[in-house]
């Protein structure tokens, strides 16, 4: 039977072929560390469970909840932009709750997207970032996705050779895979060049507060006059590390949110009112816990990054974000980054996603999450160790299980 016409336009999920690889090689006993998925390990905050366990005794918070958030979710939300980045938002208007930022991108891209509708898109990138459009029968043109000097000369070609002109530009930084961060004044020129050719400008800001150098990354809307043009999403998931509690935020333009809105309440009722209350004491807290999930993140990066050096694979330090963007060992470069995951698996216990999973331009890389703790992190290195000094001189000779299979 004909595939549906929206299923024809994705390509094969990539990181489905690691994951059954690694099934298969735990089934046969294997200890497979596992640095692939970025599903956080870290447990929520005990504060954050026990308002959840308080409040859900309360029957009457068993029916519907609001697809929108709460009142005082919302409000949280508003306190925590006030707080952080200096933004002031209407709650009411400026402000609505996800079912994190992955369902928020896809379901702003069906509000906005009209069939041919052109979108700027980074690559590599997180894949609902496309495909979200995609889905919604938009076209994607790609750019690069370091925020460098180059950026707007790429959006410029981007208009120019766009036809019809481009709805939207997608931003995403830090980077989800790459861990890019962008500064201010990075995101002064793209508000201006939004607004100058009618733009809207949709930002993922899931990872804003893990980051490790002193610096926190800024979000677009401090850029004057940003709101006009931009939502930004995102996420309680990495921040407080509540990844199944799937709570996330779309915030910004009043004419954007009103569509999200709209479209969220044919297609869900929101979040289990226990989870937004939740949610909205975490929002409400001291900071403590985002300081102790980053200081976690930080030191396991550090780790990662002198024994992965240590085993011989060099790693640039990400300056945020809970992964690191590894370029492959040379002499597996060639293989790209789907078989090079295939062969870590097979010989060195050791899962990580492949680049091409995030876009064509990134299949030289590999994604590794830092979602093991410091010992398993170091085992790791060791494995790959091991790995690189047998195959390295003869990668050729070393092919993946399941080219026999």
């Amino acid at each position: 039977m004909e595939e549906f016409h929206k299923v024809r336009r994705l390509p094969p999920y990539v990181f489905e072929q690691v994951n059954r690889l690694k099934a298969s090689a735990r089934s046969r006993g294997a200890d497979i560390i596992d640095l692939g998925m970025g599903n956080p390990d870290l447990p929520t905050p005990q504060a954050i469970v026990d308002k959840l366990c308080e409040v859900v005794r309360d029957p009457r918070t068993h029916r519907y909840s609001s697809s929108r958030g709460i009142p005082g979710l919302r409000r949280a939300q508003a306190n925590y932009y006030a707080r952080r980045f200096g933004v002031k938002l209407n709650p009411d208007t400026q402000v609505v709750a996800t079912l994190g930022s992955k369902e928020g991108f896809a379901n702003m891209a069906q509000a906005i997207t009209a069939p041919g509708d052109v979108v700027l898109c980074p690559d590599p990138t997180y894949p609902i970032h496309a495909f979200g459009f995609i889905m919604s029968g938009g076209v994607i043109r790609s750019l690069q996705a370091e925020p460098n000097d180059g950026f707007i000369p790429a959006l410029e070609r981007g208009v120019r050779h766009s036809i019809p002109k481009p709805l939207a530009l997608i931003l995403n930084y830090p980077s989800n895979p790459t861990a890019y961060v962008a500064t201010l004044d990075f995101y002064k020129d793209v508000v201006a060049f939004a607004k100058k050719n009618d733009i809207i400008i949709l930002s993922d800001l899931a990872y804003s507060e893990i980051y490790f150098d002193g610096n926190p990354p800024p979000s677009v809307l401090q850029v004057p006059g940003a709101i006009d043009v931009t939502v930004e999403f995102t996420s309680m998931s990495k921040t407080f590390s509540m990844p199944g509690w799937r709570m996330g935020f779309a915030v910004g333009n009043e004419r954007l949110i009103a569509a999200l809105t709209r479209v969220k309440s044919y297609l869900d009722y929101g979040a289990f009112t226990p989870i937004q209350v939740a949610a909205t004491a975490a929002l409400n807290g001291d900071g403590s816990d985002i300081e102790e999930v980053r200081d976690i993140y930080h030191k396991r990066r550090d780790v990662m990054v002198d024994a992965f050096s240590r085993a011989g694979w060099e790693i640039p330090a990400p300056a945020a974000t809970m992964f690191a963007w590894a370029p492959i060992p040379e002499p597996f470069k060639h293989l790209g980054s789907l078989e090079f995951s295939k062969l870590l698996i097979e010989h060195a216990d050791v899962a990580v996603a492949p680049g091409i999973g995030f876009g064509e331009h990134g299949d030289d890389y590999v994604r590794l999450a830092l979602v093991e703790n410091e010992h398993r992190i170091r085992q790791a290195a060791r494995n790959i160790k091991k790995f690189l000094a047998t195959t390295a001189k003869q990668p050729n000779n070393v092919v993946p299980l399941a080219a026999h299979r």
